[in-house]
């Protein structure tokens, strides 16, 4: 069972980056529950944080397979990463954008962290059950 971080907590970047890549080949299932904690930021700026797909850890992707919607405000913000649709992919990796505008300093701050769970069989089998129930 994968339990990880794609972004270490209360991680401080101001300007654009990648987080590690970390190795997902060995998950039973290729459906994952993604939480970004965004802990600190100032007024007046943007936080993008997406994931991409390699298939060896060394060439990334240019298109992210999954992208949180655009943050201003400090929140937790869950996303369901899906992997069965890419069946290449055996490493993922965070990258971010920030941007910041208006008055003040213009070096944007964000303190942020992205962790990765990987969803245990019997938790989808319950949801898809769920789910076929209200259909």
């Amino acid at each position: 069972m994968i339990d990880t971080v794609l972004v270490a907590e209360k991680t401080v970047v101001s300007a654009k980056g990648d987080g590690p890549s970390v190795e997902v080949s060995g998950a039973g299932r290729r459906v994952f529950l993604l939480t970004l904690d965004v802990t600190k930021i100032i007024e007046q700026e943007s936080l993008e944080v997406s994931v991409h797909g390699s298939a060896d850890g060394a060439a990334w992707g240019a298109k992210a397979i999954v992208t949180f919607p655009q943050k201003f405000y400090c929140e937790q913000t869950p996303l369901l990463l899906e992997l069965t649709a890419h069946p290449d992919v055996k490493f993922v990796r965070a990258h971010w954008e920030v941007a910041r505008w208006g008055r003040g300093v213009e070096t944007p701050m964000f303190e942020f962290g992205v962790r990765l769970r990987e969803i245990p069989p019997e938790v989808l089998r319950e949801a898809s059950a769920e789910a076929k129930a209200l259909a």
